[in-house]
């Protein structure tokens, strides 16, 4: 499978203006699978109420359109409302236009996402190509046990807004979690700055199932492709078993 990684910048709580400059993006790839950053109509705001989207609206239609259009799978984060409050949804839409959703459990209470948005639940793991997907949003990459590969998913995913300050974080735990979970990682972050005056450098990345980098990051705008081979992933988990050893677990609401 090959996944195309969307780094970009994102224009602040304007909708429109970055669906239109995604779509000249999005004309030149070729891949199964487009990966778009957390809440890239917005950017990482705390006005949900200025922005927000039901599933009805016009981005999720638009995702439709580009994953009809090219054909591939495209997700990314956009901020919903649904029954009187507000979601950070990371959303996953089928070529055939079926939808898959997530959202997101961790939110990040420094910047108060717990105050502005309700928090999701419950983990997605969905099918694709025979590929296991486990989606998953920025905040989330800190949570191990919440990432943990109990599912024998293939491809765990984070979408993310995560800032200069942090970013050695962002780089450690990404390979982490492709270690210890025997699984390809890719985590897809925006660049430049919003209007809070945070930057966002980057550093979009994938690993394959060993921890070995398969991109080599930078700080600009550009589309990031790696291919995914399931066969070389199961003949590793087959040499080094690792996951058979895993500790059992029930994770509480």
């Amino acid at each position: 499978m090959k996944i195309a990684l969307v780094q970009t910048d994102l224009a602040w709580e304007q909708p429109f203006e970055n669906r239109e400059q995604l779509t000249k993006v999005l004309q030149s790839i070729t891949a199964d699978l487009i990966v778009l950053p957390e809440m890239f109509t917005t950017g990482f705001t705390m006005h949900p109420a200025a922005v927000a989207e039901t599933m009805d609206g016009p981005t999720l239609s638009w995702m439709k359109e580009m994953a009809a259009e090219r054909p591939a799978a495209v997700t990314g984060s956009v901020v919903m409302e649904e029954a009187g409050s507000f979601r950070n949804r990371l959303l996953f839409v089928y070529p055939s236009g079926d939808v898959r959703y997530y959202d997101k459990r961790h939110l990040f209470t420094l910047a108060g996402e717990d105050v502005a948005y309700a928090a999701g639940q419950d983990r997605l793991v969905l099918d694709y190509k025979g590929i296991r997907i486990c989606p998953l949003i920025c905040y989330d990459l800190r949570f191990p046990v919440f990432s943990r590969n109990t599912e024998s998913f293939d491809l765990l995913l984070y979408v993310a807004n995560w800032p200069a300050p942090r970013i050695e974080a962002w780089d450690a735990l990404l390979k982490a979690r492709a270690i210890e979970n025997v699984c390809y990682v890719a985590g897809v972050n925006r660049v430049g700055h919003d209007a809070n005056g945070h930057h966002y450098p980057g550093h979009t990345q994938a690993f394959d199932f060993a921890g070995r980098d398969l991109l080599a990051s930078t700080g600009e705008e550009g589309v990031f492709v790696f291919e995914l081979d399931t066969q070389k992933m199961q003949a590793f988990r087959e040499r080094f078993a690792f996951l058979q050893d895993r500790d059992d677990f029930t994770l509480l609401p």
